[in-house]
Order: C-alpha cells, then structure tokens, then sequence
C-alpha cells in the first residue's frame, strides 16, 4: 500500500484570549472552513454563557456571521489584513490562535495526523492543552 491513508484535516478552535483551549473540532479537509466552525459551535456554544464576541479570521465571512449572530447572540469580528500589506505581519487578536497552534506543534503527537479518526485528533488537542495549563500552573523548578 503507498501513498498516505489520510487525505486531510482541518482543526478548528476556539481559545480564550490567553490562547487556553475551550473547543477543537477536527473535520475532514474537504469540509469549508465557515461549516467545520458552525459544527464546533454548535457542539460547544450552549455551554459557553459568557461569551459575547469572536475575532475570527476573514474566511468566516458572511453567512458564517450571521448563523453565530442568530443562533448564539454573539458578535463576529473579522480580523483583516491591513490594505496594500505585503508579507507577514501579526495581525491583532489572530495571533491568539496562532501561539495557540504553536504551543500544541510542539507535542509530538500533533505535529504531523498521526491519528485515525478526527475524535482521537480531536483528544490529542485536548491533552496537549492540559499538559500545558499544567506546565503554566506548576513551572519547573530550575
């Protein structure tokens, strides 16, 4: 057998503006980007009471907006490059989810799809998270 098994996922989440986990769903790479984030909110947005308003990136756009609006009352904020910008440039609020993404490529577990199924990607996302709130609680000693 050659060739990879797994054609491709997308991981989608949801973090506190500290980068702490709240959600991640793990969909197949073929889904959109603004239906793989409705299914992530709607398994955990009637949890999230609090929440009020989202940064998200400009693919969110849209239709996207307005099924958050709607159904769960918050506000959607499109984060946008900035007119005529060329190369890198951290944008405000998106790099929250990029650090995020970092801190998880750092376990060896995530850096590549390793795993069969998108639920245990999506348990490897929370592991990692917890191995890091746990990291931020008690700092190794020097």
């Amino acid at each position: 057998m050659r060739g990879k098994k797994i054609k491709g996922r997308k991981r989608h989440l949801l973090v506190d503006t500290m980068g702490n986990l709240l959600g991640v769903k793990v969909v197949r790479a073929n889904i959109s980007d603004p239906a793989g984030g409705r299914q992530l909110l709607t398994e955990i947005g009637p949890e999230l009471l609090r929440l009020q308003r989202v940064w998200a990136d400009s693919v969110y756009r849209g239709s996207f907006m307005e099924w958050v609006e709607e159904r769960l009352g918050w506000t959607v904020e499109i984060v946008e490059r900035l007119g005529g910008q060329k190369g890198f440039v951290v944008l405000p609020k998106r790099w929250i989810v990029e650090r995020s993404l970092g801190w998880y490529g750092r376990n060896r577990r995530l850096s590549k799809d390793y795993e069969a199924t998108t639920a245990s990607s999506e348990a490897m996302v929370y592991l990692a998270s917890i191995q890091l709130l746990l990291k931020h609680l008690a700092p190794a000693s020097p």
